[in-house]
């Protein structure tokens, strides 16, 4: 017997979409391990840079919120100034689990493909499941960014930001971070803290920052530049206020503005932690790589033509992710090459359907057709409420299907 709705993902995107669901009596089943990616592939001490306010699951009645789980268990928050550890969001999208969405199994999803008029799903024991529907909520987990100056090189030696979970594994060796995003900065106090030897090597003039909030801010500011989830400004609250309004947008400004807003930059709390006490080499791309004596040796290169050597024990690249349908490993081949996308990024109708009926796309990427918001957890809700409120019968119309332009530059 077919299943109506399979989920794909146990994040805060499937998990917020499962709770609703679940909320109106729709059937569905849902694979996954519950906050998988924060748990295996955030380190342990990172905190996040959304504030407390925009990093809500979400049930069908808003009211299981990380304040109310921080209250419940004396945690402490605020809305905004107080970064939430990596380590209260894990148990908080947990017990989310728990409550609203128990029939989670935990097993992963190692095939999918078309079968008939729907989806065959295999999962890592052998069985098969098919479904009507298919909600891929995977999170970045399949798009972790390794340079091409940095690939076929051994794991041992160099490998990406989301291979690690516990710094300490690093202590007696000397350790280089490329790159110079929150997960570099991050990475780098982290590192420093456990009493690695660990230098940042970035193409950046400066580490780049994002800016404290303002917890007094007059009427006259607020009107000015009005708070959102993603930032102050007007922008901000078109991008999280308006999601149907952007997906109208022509391609090319919104591959523009989902490539170029909140572009990598570490929180603001992170610059006391890092500047002044990690060493930092500015203005630098690694231009090749050769091991020797079991270590990396990095040729680095300046704009000017300036070069210069540096050497580690290990390198980790946090070279951040790039979405990619292409990437998707678990997609039958044949399906993937069916659904649309531009630069990787897939084109969703308005209720998150890609090109391939009944197969859909949320999280990070829907970025390109819903905008900015979708990278963070902030975007769950609306993908939930818009979502279900479709599979639940609100919107008959057909699949909108959006042919693919050329990629802004």
């Amino acid at each position: 017997m077919s299943n109506k709705i399979i989920i794909i993902g146990a994040g805060p995107y499937g998990l917020s979409i499962a709770a609703q669901l679940r909320a109106r009596g729709i059937a569905f089943r849902i694979f996954g391990k519950p906050m998988a990616n924060w748990q295996h592939k955030m380190p342990r001490g990172m905190r996040l840079k959304s504030e407390g306010f925009a990093s809500n699951l979400a049930d069908a009645d808003d009211r299981y919120t990380l304040a109310a789980y921080c209250a419940h268990e004396g945690v402490p928050y605020e809305d905004e100034g107080l970064p939430v550890s990596r380590e209260s969001f894990i148990d908080y999208g947990r017990a989310f689990q728990q409550r609203f969405v128990p029939e989670v199994e935990d097993r992963l999803v190692v095939s999918l493909r078309r079968s008939g008029d729907g989806f065959a799903v295999q999962l890592e024991d052998g069985e098969i499941v098919t479904a009507d529907k298919i909600i891929v909520a995977i999170g970045v987990s399949d798009f972790a960014y390794l340079p091409p100056v940095f690939s076929g090189l051994p794991t041992e030696l160099v490998s990406h930001a989301a291979q690690h979970e516990d710094m300490a594994t690093f202590r007696g060796r000397e350790v280089a971070i490329i790159g110079a995003g929150s997960t570099a900065i991050d990475l780098a106090a982290l590192l420093h803290d456990a009493g690695v030897a660990v230098q940042m090597i970035t193409r950046r003039a400066e580490l780049p920052f994002h800016t404290p909030p303002e917890l007094d801010r007059s009427l006259a500011d607020r009107m000015r530049a009005p708070m959102t989830g993603i930032g102050p400004g007007w922008r901000s609250f078109f991008y999280t206020q308006m999601p149907p309004l952007f997906h109208s947008l022509p391609p090319d400004l919104r591959m523009r503005i989902v490539s170029t807003w909140l572009g990598p930059a570490g929180g603001w709390y992170m610059r006391e932690r890092v500047v002044g006490r990690v060493p930092c080499l500015h203005g630098y791309t690694p231009q090749s790589v050769d091991i020797a004596a079991g270590r990396v040796h990095l040729r680095l290169a300046r704009a000017d033509g300036s070069q210069r050597m540096v050497s580690a024990d290990h390198v980790i690249a946090a070279t951040g992710y790039k979405i990619d349908v292409g990437a998707i490993g678990f997609l039958d081949e044949t399906l993937r090459a069916r659904v649309d996308a531009v630069s990787g990024l897939p084109v969703l109708s308005r209720d998150f359907e890609t090109s391939v009926p009944g197969l859909y796309l949320v999280g990070p990427a829907a970025a390109y057709s819903f905008g900015p918001m979708f990278r963070f957890v902030l975007g769950a809700r609306y993908t939930a409420r818009r979502l279900v409120r479709h599979l639940a019968g609100a919107s008959l119309r057909r699949p909108f299907v959006q042919k693919p332009a050329l990629a802004a530059r």
